[in-house]
């Protein structure tokens, strides 16, 4: 379906150039799109989320190869902004049965920072006669980050209870960032019914140090 979460060329293939090796991604992330589209086809959804499935994946396309070209200056923060792209396309195929929001300054899925602590707020309402609560990304992880600048979640008083209506905040430690610096990150939401895990969905963000 798909290249794996955090995708990178091989090593061998990639030039030491950033300009070149935008160009590379770029068309990458516009490939790779038709095989998140074609994972929608196969869905055979109702016309209106079938439309809004592909709306998304078409925005993040445009989005990412923005920041690709505008933002990233370097070899690693290209990777960055690409491997989000690739998140982001994933989720929107995937769809989303229940609200989630992740807001960084007001913002989301693509918003800016100052270097320090940065408030990150998630929102969720799952639906009639479910809770919500912040799962994990991975087995293990709790949040799928991905910086040139070593930020890191603190899970010291991360709130795992469930609710009715999510409303909680995280603090995302970027104190090492500098201008230019990007950030990418996961929040997974679980829905959860008597107590169980009934559904989960994660939600992106990128963000531009400045």
């Amino acid at each position: 379906m798909a290249m794996p979460i955090d995708y990178t060329d091989d090593d061998s293939e990639r030039t030491d150039d950033p300009n070149n090796y935008k160009r590379t991604c770029i068309d990458f992330i516009s490939d790779i799109s038709k095989d998140y589209k074609a994972w929608v086809d196969y869905y055979k959804l109702p016309p209106q989320e079938d439309n809004k499935r592909r709306s998304e994946i078409n925005a993040t396309i445009t989005r990412c190869n923005e920041w690709i070209a505008k933002i990233a200056t370097t070899i690693k923060t290209i990777d960055v902004v690409m491997n989000d792209g690739i998140q982001k396309m994933a989720e929107s195929t995937a769809g989303r049965p229940f609200q989630i929001g992740v807001f960084v300054n007001n913002k989301s899925r693509y918003t800016f920072a100052k270097p320090g602590i940065i408030d990150v707020n998630v929102k969720a309402s799952p639906r009639p006669g479910k809770k919500a609560k912040i799962g994990f990304h991975f087995k293990d992880d709790r949040f799928r980050i991905e910086s040139n600048c070593n930020a890191f979640f603190d899970e010291s008083d991360i709130d795992i209870s469930e609710y009715d209506m999510l409303d909680i905040n995280l603090k995302l430690h970027a104190d090492r960032a500098v201008p230019y610096d990007v950030i990418s990150f996961t929040v997974t939401v679980i829905e959860t019914q008597d107590g169980h895990e009934y559904d989960k969905r994660g939600v992106s963000t990128l963000i531009h140090i400045t």
